[in-house]
């Protein structure tokens, strides 16, 4: 084993489960396996490895009892359980006692096993240097203390961007790209995309990659907030401008030698424009109600969810404060142009919702990835989050089924360019009558079918057709169970 190359534990006692775990981690990680408790044992006795990945269910000794031992032994391995049923007692043992980093459902992907493999090497790596760091703080002298400054930072460059999900081959990869490049140059960044694209998780990330990671970072959206307020909220007020005649520090104060990311920017006032240009070319404020200047030496980053370059052609938007933001300029691609990231955003989202409710749901059957998948997102991350919390609500079992999925998902036509989910678009669509009418009718019935799990029977009542009119659609249009399974016995 080569000493750069990190040591992956895999800890299951069924072959086809470490076999699928190898391939997912084989092209980056020495990957180890033990097919228990005993094995696993002797293998870190004989090796050096980094992070494990262990099944809960086990013979003999269960994940959890299991990483307990190895807390104890080889404190500084980063422990993951993967489990395949909801049990919160477990759960709590497991944070409790060994010090799990993190839970991975069954079924998982591919692409989140291999990310969360990533992440626990890196923490290792932190740990690491974290202790070197400390030991020389204690025993250097105060000479040394700015060059462990210096390598802590350069630790910390780019960790911010570990919490951007995406797949190898997602088009955010561009986007981030850009970013870290910006992040350690303290310059202004403008970030454009639609709502919900992640700009402000953008932003923070780019704000810990920076050399300004130690002072504070503040964010506000401006969009549909008043002149006044907006002006108040960024640059503060003087005594007597706000009722109960108290003061307030704005933003761009709080955030001196920080960073502000400030959304909504196409929507600022012309007034609030030329007070930014001037915070730019400055490094000035003027709180409301003074007439003093304050000096602020903050980064803008600014986020807009239309192309700005058209509000400069027609004058709504100053052409200076344009071209001080576009030095850096960032475009965050929409939820439908990163359809192979859905599936991990959407495993994400369930943990995160599953443990904030309370309500233990590990995954997603393949059917309902697919329908996922396939919808274009007009809300981008926050309808998929949306979604994702409604199906959370409803479910009875451990994994989301696609009858959870809402009705104009289910009924988004297949698309590589992405879905067409309105009707609207059938009624000015070309075509004949019959074309357009029969377009209509397979989207209502895979939904229906979907909705009703594929039980024929329930489906055709609610259709009001009978059993052989419902099948003699399905074979005309070619509309099949996508999970391929058998024919079910009627209700």
């Amino acid at each position: 084993m080569t000493s750069s190359t990190p040591a992956i534990l895999l800890v299951d006692d069924e072959p086809h489960s470490l076999q699928s775990m190898r391939m997912a981690l084989e092209d980056e990680f020495e990957i180890l396996t033990a097919s228990g408790a005993e094995e696993a044992m002797g293998v870190l006795e004989e090796e050096w490895v980094q992070v494990i990945f262990c099944d809960q269910r086990m013979p003999g000794r269960s994940g959890v009892e299991f990483l307990t031992e190895v807390r104890e032994r080889w404190p500084e391995t980063v422990r993951i359980v993967i489990t395949g049923y909801t049990d919160s007692a477990s759960m709590v043992a497991a944070i409790n006692e060994a010090g799990i980093h993190q839970f991975i459902a069954k079924p998982w992907h591919p692409e989140q096993l291999l990310a969360a493999a990533r992440q626990a090497a890196k923490m290792f790596q932190l740990a690491r240097e974290n202790e070197r760091l400390t030991l020389e703080m204690r025993f250097l002298n105060s000479t040394t203390e700015t060059r462990v400054e210096k390598r802590r930072r350069a630790l910390r460059d780019g960790m911010g961007f570990e919490t951007i999900l995406r797949a190898p081959n997602s088009s955010m990869n561009a986007a981030v790209a850009l970013a870290r490049q910006f992040a350690s140059f303290d310059v202004p960044v403008l970030m454009t995309g639609e709502p919900g694209t992640g700009k402000a998780q953008m932003a923070r990330a780019m704000h810990y990659g920076s050399l300004r990671s130690e002072k504070p970072f503040y964010e506000v959206n401006i969009s549909g907030m008043p002149e006044d307020l907006a002006m108040v909220e960024l640059f503060g007020a003087k005594r007597g401008v706000l009722p109960g005649g108290v003061a307030r520090i704005g933003l761009a104060q709080k955030a001196d030698r920080g960073t502000l990311y400030l959304a909504g920017i196409e929507k600022a006032s012309p007034a609030l424009q030329l007070a930014l240009h001037r915070m730019l070319r400055e490094g000035t404020i003027s709180p409301m109600g003074g007439q003093e200047t304050v000096a602020t030496s903050l980064r803008l980053i600014a986020g807009a969810s239309v192309d700005l370059r058209p509000l400069v052609a027609d004058g709504s938007f100053r052409a200076d404060l344009y071209y001080a933001l576009s030095l850096g300029e960032i475009a965050v691609p929409p939820l439908r142009a990163r359809r192979g990231d859905v599936a991990l955003l959407a495993q994400s989202i369930l943990s995160e919702m599953s443990s904030a409710h309370g309500k233990p749901v590990m995954g997603f059957d393949a059917a309902a990835l697919d329908f996922l998948e396939n919808y274009d997102w007009p809300g981008n991350l926050r309808e998929l989050t949306n979604e994702v919390t409604r199906m959370l609500i409803f479910a009875q079992e451990s994994s989301l089924g696609a009858e959870l999925i809402s009705r104009h998902i289910l009924q988004a036509a297949p698309s590589e360019e992405g879905a067409d989910r309105a009707a609207e678009d059938v009624m000015t669509a070309e075509g004949t009558l019959k074309d357009r009418i029969e377009l209509i009718e397979m989207r209502i019935l895979r939904e229906t079918l979907t909705r009703n799990r594929w039980n024929k029977s329930r489906a055709a009542a609610e259709l009001g057709l009978s059993r052989v009119g419902l099948r003699a659609k399905l074979e005309r249009y070619g509309i099949a169970d996508p999970s391929a399974a058998t024919e079910e016995e009627d209700s």
